[in-house]
């Protein structure tokens, strides 16, 4: 199959149209065969995304519209409407939505798929039992399984997580 390139969105188009109060991820990159996602997300005012941290990738935040602020432990950086931000793999961080709201660009590498192990590798039948449900770690705004075993926001949209 041969790739061609297009354009997926216009995101001032995705803003506009998205209902004034709506949290979260506004579009996904979602092309098959693709080596990298993004996400466009937005916070309404005073809106948070708490601290929290990808072990596994680093992270491409480009601010596209409003402002706020992100929490890297001691440092509070300032952000504005074309900020470009590098959150390295492993870095903790908070983000507070300004007084108009915070609309940004996540970009990185894709993250590899779940895994069925063979059953080489299965445990032996007199181990038993099922594995453990996991649904509570499932955003569910985008899906996303997360590595925290008591997430409070969604690393990858900042969604909150339902109450438990």
């Amino acid at each position: 199959m041969k790739s061609t390139p297009r354009v997926l969105a216009v995101l001032d188009d995705l803003l506009a149209t998205a209902a004034p109060d709506r949290r979260g991820a506004l579009w996904q990159l979602a092309e098959h065969g693709r080596e990298m996602d993004a996400n466009l997300v937005r916070l309404p005012p005073g809106a948070e995304v708490g601290e929290h941290q990808e072990d596994v990738l680093d992270v491409l935040l480009v601010v596209v519209a409003g402002s706020g602020r992100v929490a890297t432990g001691a440092e509070v950086l300032e952000l504005a409407a074309t900020t470009v931000l590098w959150l390295p793999r492993t870095s903790r961080r908070a983000l507070v939505a300004g007084p108009d709201g915070l609309a940004y660009l996540t970009v990185h590498r894709r993250r590899p798929g779940l895994t069925i192990k063979s059953s080489a590798e299965a445990p032996a039948a007199d181990e038993g039992g099922e594995g453990p449900c996991m649904l509570d770690r499932v955003c569910p705004d985008c899906g996303r399984l997360s590595a925290d075993p008591a997430p409070v926001f969604c690393s990858r949209c900042g969604e909150r997580f339902p109450e438990r």
